[in-house]
């Protein structure tokens, strides 16, 4: 069970789960395969220099290494990891009450917004957002409450499904 679960009143039902969007892992991804690739650039030297039995390369392709792919690799790597930490550490669900999210792992972020206390639902999304069919859901609350929550997966559903649920409440 999830947070979105673990805080449900009695009565309570989820009508509604958003997840992040899998575009999140493209620059992740491809900073890791450009360092791979340095990796793979830098190492080709030093495998042709000891097949050839001559060994003064060997300190060059390491400062190469060092210098250019070591860096791009493990900021790839780290920037994954980061991303694979988001995805699995984010949830927004709307229920018959209430909106709740909650990001973070270590450092926890979670808002819990009653319905009746929505004051609009904002969506954002860039081109790539558009084509690929993700954005920013900033929710409003009536008391100054501005929450933004990024790279959400069928943003423009999530916010029909939050304004025909304020609908409900209000009849």
């Amino acid at each position: 069970m999830g947070y979105v679960e673990d805080n449900l009143v009695p009565g309570e039902n989820i009508l509604y789960k958003a997840n992040l969007h899998w575009g999140m892992f493209v620059g992740p991804v491809i900073l890791l395969g450009t360092g791979l690739l340095l990796t793979i650039i830098s190492l080709i030297p030093l495998v042709s220099s000891t097949n050839n039995g001559d060994n003064s390369s060997a300190s060059a392709t390491i400062g190469c290494f060092i210098c250019c792919a070591g860096p791009v690799l493990l900021i790839g790597i780290i920037s994954l990891v980061r991303a694979f930490m988001s995805y699995i550490s984010t949830e927004f669900a709307l229920t018959d009450r209430r909106i709740i999210a909650k990001t973070g792992i270590l450092q926890q972020r979670s808002l819990e917004l009653m319905i009746g206390k929505v004051e609009s639902i904002g969506v954002n999304q860039p081109l790539l957002g558009r084509v690929l069919n993700f954005g920013t859901i900033v929710v409003c609350g009536t008391g100054g409450t501005k929450q933004p929550f990024h790279n959400i997966a069928h943003p423009m559903s999530l916010r029909q499904k939050i304004n025909s649920q304020m609908i409900n409440i209000t009849k």
